[in-house]
C-alpha cells in the first residue's frame, strides 16, 4: 500500500446503492427446488421460477392480511 492517497478528485457516494435496489439471492430447500423442477418437465410452456415463487409468497402475503383482520 500507499503511504498516502490522493482523493482530491474522488466523488462520494459514487458507488453506494440504497438497500431496497439490491436483489438478494434467496435459496431454495432442495425439496422445494425438486417440486419445481418437476413442474418445469412436465410443462411445454414457458416456465418462470422466479414468477412462480412470487406469485405464491404473493398470495400468501394476501392470506395473511385477510386472516390479520
Amino acid at each position: 500500500m500507499k503511504k498516502e492517497y490522493d482523493f482530491s478528485n474522488a466523488e462520494q457516494g459514487k458507488f453506494y446503492r440504497p438497500l431496497e435496489e439490491l436483489d438478494i439471492p434467496i435459496y431454495l430447500d432442495q425439496e422445494v427446488k425438486n417440486f419445481f423442477l418437476k413442474s418445469i418437465k412436465s410443462q411445454k410452456s414457458d416456465f418462470s421460477l422466479c414468477d412462480t415463487v412470487n406469485s405464491l409468497i404473493k398470495q400468501d402475503i394476501e392470506i395473511s392480511k385477510k386472516l390479520a383482520y
